[in-house]
């Protein structure tokens, strides 16, 4: 009875401006000696603010009546309870919350027709919950999880707002909602089939040829959905989506797996369904990809795992450029302690004293029917290299042909150096936890000062060093590797696609991290990488792959930052101009004014504006 009376308590008027966060996994009240009820000062005036029985899996803690300390989370053994304090102002715009001391989201996007509704934002803060909730796959409680309303009181809690309208039509089912799902490596456990046949069973428009050109599926349209990659069945899910007639396509992180390449290709048919009676959301970490095909834009902040809330919409470079600040101007609300900049002037270090040089010769990789041809080049200390290349150009071939893992059958050989390699399937066979696999493989690194504060406090590694390795998300798995490969003594670090499953904000933060570890410690990285803005921030010299994939191709002799972007760019097509404000790159939209300019100069690609 208690228990439901603070539940009806924290669901009510009068909400608390705190909420507490009790993880399931590591929650064990009968492994420890449940320190959070013992030492809590509101337990100890006869509140039960905390209670804990034996039947229950976890322990529960009432909102109404917490006050705050934050004693519970400090004393907890497992580290399973977080007291957050939010903002006063947003105690009345829970939009759903899942259970008792869970995740709850505050407000939603407000989709519209006839544009492109860009989602921003760090992992666990609410993206994917927010499409469920538009899609009408989730039905949101506006916070109260006992007693659930009903769909007049959700319209009325609406009202006045463009989200009445859009969940009416959703009620009356006037609207059909297709999702492109986030974890299309999932895909094949619940699809089974030939690329073709399914297409051809979607087709509600006639396109599926159109658009398997466009998506370069022609190759694989015979072939079984188990049999492909994770860049063919990102384009096959995208593809799935824009051959059926829905009026509200979604699109959950759309440029995983692929080269720049395929996802402005990807972004271009995503904008083709734009009509003026259609819905399109489009969640995406790549910011330059985001600024390209949005109209407007969502960002999202809280504590990941706790809560979050989203922004009322911006215009696209107005609404990038908050999520990169921590800033909302209109709310006078500042979300993250540091704003995020790309000045490349900046971040270079002063020229130094390069006193370490390498070469490697011409060679020549034969793989079936697949030849790679590498131009000789040469490079120094505190310098990073970039490969930029479609996917199956052979980037991943040449950076085990330095680590020693493959031999060339023409040309000279590899120096022989000492290398640290982080590749790019990150497959988790350890059994235990981050802590114990760091001792075990960079026991020195991984206790250093200068360690710690470059490279693990800024990947957020204190907060999963305890977590078995086995249990860990692709994103932490991603951090891990990181922190691996650059733990380990090297002459040179060969870091594969560092950015595949981060988020937005944890790319910027290990961009800096390599570029900062590269610099102080006087060492070279080849780093592969399709994150564009990540890629021109690390970036000091560039090799750029061309030819026909997976066929033939060639690995061109390094060249300058500025002159290889504008080779690259200029096989693409596309042309990037710089924010005067953070300096990130942006897509210019092809054939404006800016782009037929910049293209009749030559300038494909700025340092500074």
């Amino acid at each position: 009875m208690l228990r439901n009376l603070n539940q009806q308590l924290e669901t009510g008027q009068d909400r608390p401006t705190r909420i507490a966060i009790v993880n399931n996994d590591r929650c064990k009240p009968s492994k420890c000696r449940q320190e959070c009820r013992k030492y809590c000062p509101v337990v100890k005036i006869g509140k039960m603010c905390i209670e804990v029985t034996p039947a229950d899996k976890i322990a529960f803690i009432s909102e109404a009546l917490c006050n705050g300390c934050g004693i519970c989370s400090k004393k907890c053994p497992f580290e399973a309870v977080k007291i957050i304090n939010i903002p006063s102002n947003l105690t009345k715009d829970v939009t759903h919350r899942y259970s008792a001391n869970s995740f709850k989201l505050h407000r939603l996007p407000v989709p519209r027709t006839g544009v492109v509704l860009g989602l921003v934002g760090t992992n666990g803060i609410g993206k994917s919950t927010a499409l469920k909730i538009l899609a009408g796959k989730l039905k949101p409680n506006l916070g109260n999880f006992t007693d659930p309303p009903d769909w007049a009181q959700i319209l009325t809690h609406f009202r006045g707002s463009e989200l009445q309208n859009y969940f009416r039509k959703i009620v009356e089912d006037d609207l059909k909602a297709v999702i492109k799902p986030q974890y299309v490596d999932q895909i094949p456990r619940a699809v089974k089939g030939a690329v073709q046949e399914l297409m051809i069973k979607k087709d509600d428009c006639g396109i599926q040829e159109d658009i398997c050109q466009q998506l370069d599926l022609m190759k694989v349209r015979d072939r079984n959905v188990e049999d492909l990659s994770g860049g063919e069945l990102q384009r096959f899910a995208c593809a799935m989506v824009c051959i059926q007639k829905a009026d509200i396509y979604m699109f959950d992180e759309p440029s995983s797996y692929l080269d720049v390449k395929q996802r402005l290709k990807v972004a271009k048919a995503i904008r083709n369904l734009v009509d003026f009676d259609k819905y399109v959301i489009v969640v995406e970490h790549d910011l330059a990809v985001l600024d390209f095909l949005s109209d407007y834009i969502c960002c999202l902040y809280g504590v990941p795992g706790a809560y979050g809330v989203v922004t009322f919409p911006s215009g696209v470079r107005e609404g990038i450029n908050i999520f990169l600040d921590g800033f909302i101007p209109s709310e006078n609300m500042r979300f993250r302690e540091t704003s995020l900049t790309f000045r490349i002037a900046e971040n270079a270090e002063e020229e130094k004293v390069k006193v370490c040089r390498y070469t490697y010769p011409d060679m020549m990789k034969v793989m079936g029917n697949f030849t790679l041809h590498i131009e000789g080049g040469q490079f120094t200390d505190s310098e990073i290299i970039v490969m930029l290349g479609e996917n199956g150009t052979g980037k991943t071939t040449f950076i085990r042909m330095l680590a020693g893992k493959l031999e060339p059958d023409h040309g000279g050989k590899c120096p022989n150096l000492n290398v640290s390699y982080k590749p790019q399937k990150i497959s988790p066979k350890y059994h235990g936890t981050v802590r114990q696999l760091f001792h075990e493989r960079i026991r020195d690194a991984y206790i250093h000062p200068q360690f710690i504060s470059d490279v693990m406090r800024p990947l957020n590694i204190d907060n999963i060093i305890d977590q078995n390795v086995q249990n860990l998300s692709g994103g932490e798995l991603q951090r891990v590797a990181l922190t691996l490969c650059l733990g380990k003594p090297a002459d040179v670090y060969l870091i594969d696609e560092p950015s595949a499953y981060l988020d937005s904000e944890q790319r910027i933060h290990a961009a800096k991290v390599i570029k900062r570890f590269i610099m102080h410690a006087k060492k070279t990285a080849f780093v592969v990488e399709h994150d564009f803005i990540m890629a021109t921030y690390m970036a000091d010299r560039v090799i750029v792959f061309d030819g026909t994939p997976s066929i033939d191709t060639k690995a061109n002799r390094s060249q300058s930052l500025l002159n290889g972007m504008n080779k690259f760019l200029e096989s693409l097509d596309i042309t990037f101009r710089r924010d005067p404000n953070n300096f990130r790159p942006r897509i210019n939209k092809l054939n404006s004014a800016r782009d037929v300019e910049q293209k009749k100069a030559g300038h494909y690609f700025f340092l500074e504006d």
